[in-house]
């Protein structure tokens, strides 16, 4: 049979038109492609102005603006040539005269850097150790601390050496090996629970202290929120004067961290505008019972409500009120609903190394329910050294200590807790009673909002209170300086209880004396203000200065590796 084909001529030009077709649709796609990336980068963006706007609204967004320009501006400064040195240096003489401080030089001072040759004796060791507790120390034993030693008494501590001793070895990642280790855990989880009236099938976790048991409570919240509703960009709202531990579970497991103010008179959290910033992203709302900084407790009722209506789990920090809150109403003080008893909420902290008493390096993490608890559960069903499974971040743990808070759970009993809370409180009250009412105090200094439970803090609006924080170091005091607002509080404890009229006594003393100074000031034409005289006054009226942190981060820094050095 014949065949015909097409011209050279033609068949060049089909195979052109062909080729032409091709690489249009191939721009037809890049194109596509290019405009659905560009659609999908505007609609983020966009949605993220509206969140924003609606968080936040138009002047607190234009707030935020002017703040984040200001701070890069800042930045910017501080890395100029000339300034930076400048920086630089005073940054390097500030952790030199720290260094100074904390770690003692000079004769009679060894430090250890190798093993020894050969052990030591028990005779040599005691006798180092006995030398180490008498190292000079701000005197806790006297009640001149705020906070930081939450000390039951010395019957107490005998107690909890038995208990160490008995269980020195034991780890509660072996509970078939060491079973008196986890009945005495799941016994203080249960404990803890029924004093914040948890109802049933409620849950629990021991923890190594506040931090821990508030990173499990975000990291639950966290997980939740990706496995219920498929939430990528985790957000949670925060009160500003909530736990620092909150800031760091944002960091560490890259949650957005919504800090809402805290305004006078209550300084508690501003409900109006936690319920602003409610969004789909939104996994966790927190409150705290009392907070760190001022001894408030939030309205956690609003909260409750706010979290039922929008479905969210609401989380109550009870690190700082501790053993103590529960208790308040037994011991004849106001209180504020703040427990389980309020349906909307979902997860407690509660430390029980705090104003329980038990050994350091003790605390609870609480839940409505187990789903919530497992959550914060890792298991790794298939590595090669077996199924791993741990509840928190640990996984081997001190059965000692596990021991020892049951220990003290058990000796002391509600009585002895009621008690404590009278006597502790009550010191508290006494401390409120004389910056509200003492003719020199009540002058210069005022309390901050309504304190109910063990921390009072107080400002002043005539005073630089950092001065008055310097001059009851220089009297023996150990007081925690506040910022935004500048201030001082005390967190009453046992051994407080018997130095209180001494501690009221040295503050009136140190008022008086820098009213003398302003006096002086003022007669010289100086002006009333003087210039940074101790530690916090230079620290603090530094930082509050600053619209960029970073000379303050560096000497955070700087403090934590002093801490290593020997």
């Amino acid at each position: 049979m014949g065949s015909s084909r097409l011209p050279i001529s033609l068949t060049s030009i089909t195979s052109q038109k062909r080729v032409q077709k091709a690489n249009f649709a191939a721009l037809l796609n890049v194109d596509l492609l290019r405009n659905l990336v560009f659609f999908f980068f505007l609609l983020r963006w966009t949605r993220k102005a509206v969140l924003q706007l609606k968080g936040r609204g138009i002047f607190g967004s234009v707030s935020d603006a002017y703040r984040s320009v200001r701070k890069t501006l800042y930045s910017l400064f501080l890395r100029s040539p000339g300034v930076r040195s400048k920086v630089q240096k005073s940054v390097t003489d500030s952790l030199a005269k720290l260094e100074n401080k904390l770690i003692p030089r000079g004769p009679g001072v060894t430090y250890y850097l190798t093993l020894p040759k050969e052990g030591w004796s028990e005779k040599q060791v005691s006798a180092e150790l006995e030398k180490l507790e008498q190292m000079e120390h701000t005197r806790w034993e006297d009640g001149l601390v705020s906070g930081a030693v939450y000390h039951g008494g010395h019957e107490l501590l005998k107690l909890q050496s038995e208990a160490f001793n008995k269980f020195g070895v034991a780890n509660p990642i072996h509970p078939d090996v060491f079973p008196g280790v986890r009945k005495m855990e799941a016994e203080v989880v249960a404990m803890v629970l029924s004093m914040f009236n948890a109802p049933q099938g409620a849950a629990g976790a021991t923890t190594s202290g506040g931090t821990e048991s508030i990173l499990l409570a975000c990291l639950s919240a966290r997980q939740k929120a990706y496995h219920e509703r498929g939430v990528t960009e985790p957000e949670m709202i925060v009160p500003e004067t909530a736990h620092a531990a909150f800031r760091k579970a944002g960091q560490y497991f890259k949650i957005k961290v919504h800090l809402v103010d805290c305004p006078a008179p209550s300084y508690q959290v501003h409900i109006p505008s936690v319920a602003r910033l409610v969004n789909s992203n939104t996994i966790l709302l927190v409150s705290s019972a009392p907070n760190f900084p001022h001894g408030i407790i939030d309205d956690i009722s609003a909260l409750s409500r706010l979290a039922l209506k929008r479905s969210l789990p609401l989380h109550v920090d009870c690190c700082l009120g501790s053993l103590m809150i529960p208790f308040l109403s037994r011991a004849g003080f106001p209180t504020e609903p703040f427990d389980f008893s309020l349906k909307g909420v979902t997860s407690i902290s509660c430390d029980t190394h705090k104003y329980g008493f038990a050994p350091k390096g003790n605390s609870t993490i609480l839940y409505r329910n187990a789903t919530l608890r497992s959550y914060q559960y890792f298991v790794s069903p298939d590595w090669s050294g077996g199924v791993y499974p741990s509840p928190g971040i640990a996984g081997s743990r001190p059965g000692a200590l596990i021991a020892g808070c049951w220990a003290t759970l058990m000796s002391q009993g509600e009585n002895g807790y009621v008690d404590a809370c009278h006597k502790i409180v009550g010191t508290a009250k006494k401390i409120e009673a004389a910056v509200r009412e003492h003719p020199v105090l009540s002058t210069d200094l005022s309390v901050i909002g309504k304190p109910l439970v063990s921390v009072v803090a107080f400002t002043s609006s005539t005073l630089n209170i950092y001065d008055i924080a310097d001059g009851m170091s220089a009297k023996g005091w150990h007081l925690n300086a506040l910022q935004n607002p500048p201030g001082i509080h005390v967190a009453a404890t046992l051994p407080t209880v018997a130095a209180v009229d001494k501690l009221i006594e040295d503050l009136v003393a140190v008022v008086e004396s820098e009213k003398d100074k302003e006096r002086v000031r003022v007669a010289e034409g100086k002006g009333r203000k003087g210039p940074p005289g101790g530690d916090a006054a230079a620290l603090y009226g530094v930082a509050g200065s600053l619209p960029d942190k970073s000379v303050v981060v560096q000497l955070a820094k700087g403090f934590l590796d002093t801490l290593y050095k020997a």
